[in-house]
């Protein structure tokens, strides 16, 4: 793993200074799909609300799948388990990944590495392939591609959560690297204030958004 120079951005929360560059969860790329003014309410206004019950749930599925993995896991560091990989397939979980180049970080769900590619897995709840969830299996993948600099081919899949399910899967190719490059350079300008961070119009997505409460800027229904 790169070593880096890291420290808490004064003004919003879970963003790091890395490297001297702003570095935010990937798991942002989901929230800025379903409603980026959850990402300032939350993370630059301060608003603390309770865990969703599905957030609850997703955290003890991935502690459960955790624990279960360690019980046979093998300990080796990131760079043995490439070198292994390039001829035997191997299986990882919450992978810890980070790019001071997109100023991106987080841990991926799991990852199956073969000689041939690389499967970069995210597990959701339900069995739909949403585009916030999409945007955020391929900022996965754009971290990973930039950590491991290795010519073998990487596939973003989505996985229902607690089963085998893959539910969608796709290359990581060129036109997928771009848009989500592109959709981290907009996070990153909203994080210095060059863009402005946009409500959703969707009234549905503010019914089951756990900040309505604190939301000042609620859809309103027939707004679609």
């Amino acid at each position: 793993m790169p070593k880096t120079k890291s420290k808490p951005h004064p003004e919003i929360s879970q963003v790091m200074i890395i490297d001297g560059c702003n570095n935010f969860p990937i798991s942002w790329l989901n929230k800025q799909g379903y409603c980026e003014y959850s990402i300032y309410l939350e993370n630059v206004k301060g608003i603390e609300v309770k865990p969703t019950r599905n957030m609850v749930v997703g955290t003890q599925e991935h502690a459960r799948l955790e624990m279960e993995f360690q019980k046979d896991a093998e300990p080796a560091t990131f760079e043995e388990m490439l070198e292994t990989s390039k001829t035997a397939e191997l299986l990882s979980r919450e992978l810890p990944v980070i790019s001071s180049r997109y100023g991106i970080r987080g841990y991926i769900d799991e990852v199956w590495m073969t000689p041939d590619e690389f499967i970069i897995i995210d597990d959701k709840p339900g069995k739909r392939a949403f585009s916030s969830s999409i945007n955020q299996v391929f900022g996965y993948c754009l971290a990973f591609q930039d950590m491991v600099k290795d010519e073998r081919r990487i596939v973003g899949a989505l996985r229902e959560r607690g089963t085998d399910n893959i539910f969608w899967s796709a290359y990581f190719d060129e036109k997928a690297e771009q848009d989500i490059i592109s959709l981290i350079n907009r996070v990153q300008n909203l994080l210095v204030g060059k863009t402005d961070f946009i409500p959703t119009n969707n009234p549905r997505k503010c019914r089951s958004c756990r900040l309505k409460i604190k939301c000042d800027k609620k859809a309103r229904p027939g707004s679609l």
